[in-house]
């Protein structure tokens, strides 16, 4: 028995895993050439950067700041902080510098391990800055510090004990809707949640996971970087949300399991589809009729006989042939994207969660997938309905091993955080079936209450928008149609895809728009139905996970 507690921490994890793979490919990149770690090797490099962090006087619980993009060196250090005791606060990438040196001073930071372009441009004389203990930089030659591959303490140091209920990671929330708060997460929150999606993930010592996504985000970090751990797997690093890179990455990677969100999974689809109504109709209506009977198939009898044609006509192009899984999270994906990605004889797996949850309540399990669900709820895990409506749709709230803490230094929120009975209030919408599976309707504060007292749910609205590639954002409102009446009717906010209007007049434009929405509001309760389209022509503000900031909305 390698740990002592209910759950590993996660410097057990990785050394359980040590011991039955020692040898298997741990860290991969691809950049001129092809860069790959081991197992044995990783916790060489591991066990380095542990003493050097120690050396430099970082104590068990000291708060360590992480601001880097996806890359060997990201991984290295977040694992090494975790062996070294203390505390991983990892940051992200895309923050303004005074934002980054305002939440590191906020979270006690004592030591850094950023970027070479971010460490550059930290201020010297910031008194944060001159109380560090040390810094690395995660890559470059900087006259401020070593990089994190020429760290080299004087000696080895001891393993610094490290126990379930010990604060391993503050989390700062993107801040969707108000000021970022810094999300506690114990060892035992991280590694329940891991060993609690394992057997729905289905990977093992053979796959690739491909870490496309910001690793800062716990959405990535757990179910590709420590997942793939947990497994024996290997993970590889990506380089941002570039299509073409992407592509090369995994057609060099032979990816196994891919990760995204649906602003991605959406943009993939449109290309295929595009491709193939691009060679006429014949080959597009045989190619469909194909992807219907493979879909059927693989409904009912869980076979997809025309995989293989797939994988060399389509899947290939996208190094996609290898793929056993796609994994969807960060926002609900539209079921009729599920279904032509499984038509392809792809297997999904949505899930559902958030950052104060470590990140993930439920999955969808590739044998017994619904479709319309994210999920069936974590086994450990407890999920009630908080003042359920005449449908049964009220507020997810939920107890479980993989809860965290509270918010750093924040008494105030992590007080409104639970309920009287200790339930995490999620601030999300939905409702359970007799299996146990959750339905998400919408967000709590996104709510938009009708003249006839209906609720109307914005995401159920912007969903039907996913799969039309004139429409690059949307969001989906309520507006108050006269001051003194309070009930709200529906507004949509749309940013138009430029691709889709190069050389449209501004009245084409917003002609073609209106089109759209009417063809959607044919579908729509009338209730639902928008009334007022409001065409902006620069992008909404989004997070790193692609989320639009409606609290940022400037029209």
């Amino acid at each position: 028995k390698y740990y002592n507690g209910e759950w590993p921490t996660i410097p057990e994890i990785f050394k359980i895993t040590l011991s039955q793979y020692p040898n298997n490919e741990c860290f991969t990149v691809f950049n001129s050439d092809k860069k790959t770690y081991t197992y044995t090797e990783v916790y060489k490099e591991i066990k380095r950067i542990k003493d050097y962090l120690i050396e430099c006087g970082v104590k068990k619980g000291d708060k360590v700041i992480l601001n880097g993009k996806n890359s060997i060196a990201w991984a290295l250090a977040y694992l090494a902080t975790h062996f070294a005791g203390a505390v991983i606060v990892p940051l992200d990438n895309q923050m303004h510098i005074n934002r980054m040196e305002k939440l590191s001073a906020y979270a006690d930071g004592v030591f850094v391990f950023a970027d070479f372009d971010v460490m550059e441009k930290l201020d010297e004389n910031n008194p944060w800055y001159k109380s560090l203990k040390g810094k690395l930089t995660l890559g470059g030659h900087s006259t401020r510090c070593d990089n994190i591959y020429e760290a080299i303490a004087t000696k080895e140091h001891d393993e610094v004990p490290v126990t379930e209920t010990d604060l391993a990671a503050i989390l700062f929330t993107s801040g969707t809707t108000g000021n970022e708060k810094g999300v506690m997460l114990t060892q035992r929150n991280i590694s329940s949640d891991i060993y609690q999606a394992a057997d729905d993930v289905g990977v093992n010592s053979t796959d690739t996971l491909y870490a496309l996504l910001p690793l800062h985000h716990s959405y990535c970090c757990t179910a590709v970087l420590l997942e793939s751990i947990k497994h024996g797997a290997n993970c590889l690093f990506g380089h941002g949300i570039i299509v073409s890179r992407m592509i090369a990455d995994m057609k060099k990677g032979h990816v196994t399991t891919f990760m995204g969100i649906p602003l991605l999974y959406n943009k993939i689809l449109d290309g295929i589809m595009s491709k193939i109504k691009a060679q006429g109709k014949f080959k597009y209506s045989f190619i469909t009729s194909l992807m219907w009977i493979n879909g059927t198939l693989k409904k009912y009898f869980k076979i997809a006989p025309f995989r293989g044609f797939f994988n060399k006509k389509i899947l290939s192009n996208l190094g996609m042939d290898y793929n056993k899984v796609l994994i969807c999270g960060a926002g609900p994906l539209s079921a009729k994207v599920f279904r032509q990605y499984q038509q392809f004889g792809l297997d999904f797996l949505q899930g559902y969660g958030l950052t104060e949850a470590s990140p993930i309540i439920t999955l969808n399990p590739i044998k017994h997938f619904k479709v319309d669900s994210v999920g069936r709820v974590f086994p450990l895990d407890e999920v009630i309905i908080a003042n359920p409506d005449n449908l049964g749709v009220g507020e997810i709230r939920v107890k479980g091993p993989n809860i965290c803490t509270g918010y750093y230094k924040d008494e105030e929120n992590t007080k409104a955080l639970f309920d009287e009975n200790g339930y995490m209030k999620t601030g999300d919408l939905g409702y359970l079936d007799s299996e146990n599976y959750l339905y998400i309707k919408g967000r709590l504060k996104n709510i938009i209450v009708t003249e006839g007292g209906k609720n109307i749910f914005p995401e159920e609205i912007e969903d039907y928008f996913q799969t039309i590639s004139e429409i690059q954002q949307i969001v989906v409102r309520g507006y108050q149609k006269a001051k003194d009446v309070p009930c709200e009717c529906v507004e949509a906010i749309i940013y138009p895809n430029p691709d889709s209007f190069k050389g449209s007049s501004k009245q084409e434009t917003k002609a073609k728009i209106e089109a759209i929405v009417s063809k959607v509001n044919i579908e729509l309760a009338s209730y639902k139905k928008i009334e007022k389209i409001t065409i902006v022509d620069k992008m909404m503000e989004m997070t790193t996970t692609q989320k639009i900031k409606r609290n940022k909305l400037s029209v």
